[in-house]
C-alpha cells in the first residue's frame, strides 16, 4: 500500500506589480500550512518525499507543514495539468510508501479526483490522501482510494 497526499499551497495574497510565482501566504495562510502538517502527523502520515511547486507560496506551505524534511522542488508542477502532475509522481522513489505532492490549482485538485474519485472542494490549504496499491511508475487514474480530505475552510 501507498499512500499519496495531493495538498494545494495555502492562502496566498495577491500584492500589486509581484510576479505570481513570488506572492507570499498570507497570515492566515502560515496558520492553515502549520495545521496541515498537526493533522497529518496526527493521522500518522510522515512522508518519504515531498514534491514542490518552485513558487514562493507553495515552497512556504510545505516547509510549514513538514519541518525538518528535504523537499524536493519540481519546477513543472507550476502551472501543471493533473495528467503532467501524474508523470511526476510515476517518477518518485518505487521504495517511498508515503509522497506528498504540493502544487496549484486547478491541478491538484484534478489529480485527485482523476485517481479517487470524489467530489470536493480545494480551498488554499486543503489536502486529500489517497491509498494505492500499484507502484508509482504504474500509477494510473481511478487506482486511488480517498481515505482523508481536509479544508481550512472546513475547520
Amino acid at each position: 500500500m501507498r499512500t499519496l497526499i495531493v495538498l494545494r499551497h495555502a492562502k496566498a495574497a495577491h500584492v500589486a506589480g509581484l510576479a505570481d510565482r513570488e506572492r507570499p501566504l498570507t497570515h492566515r495562510g502560515e496558520r492553515d500550512a502549520q495545521q496541515v502538517g498537526q493533522e497529518l502527523r496526527a493521522a500518522g502520515l510522515d512522508p518519504d518525499v515531498v514534491l514542490c511547486s518552485p513558487a514562493v507560496r507553495t515552497r512556504r506551505t510545505a516547509q510549514l507543514a513538514f519541518p525538518g524534511k528535504d523537499i524536493s522542488y519540481e519546477r513543472d508542477i507550476y502551472e501543471a495539468y493533473a495528467d503532467e502532475l501524474l508523470e511526476i509522481v510515476r517518477r518518485c522513489d518505487p521504495d517511498a510508501r508515503t509522497v506528498v505532492l504540493c502544487g496549484h490549482n486547478p491541478g491538484v485538485q484534478e489529480l485527485a479526483v482523476g485517481l479517487a474519485g470524489g467530489d470536493y472542494a480545494f480551498h488554499p490549504g486543503a489536502f486529500a490522501v489517497i491509498e494505492v496499491n500499484t507502484p508509482w511508475e504504474e500509477l494510473t487514474p481511478g487506482e486511488g482510494r480517498l481515505t482523508a480530505h481536509w479544508d481550512p475552510k472546513e475547520h
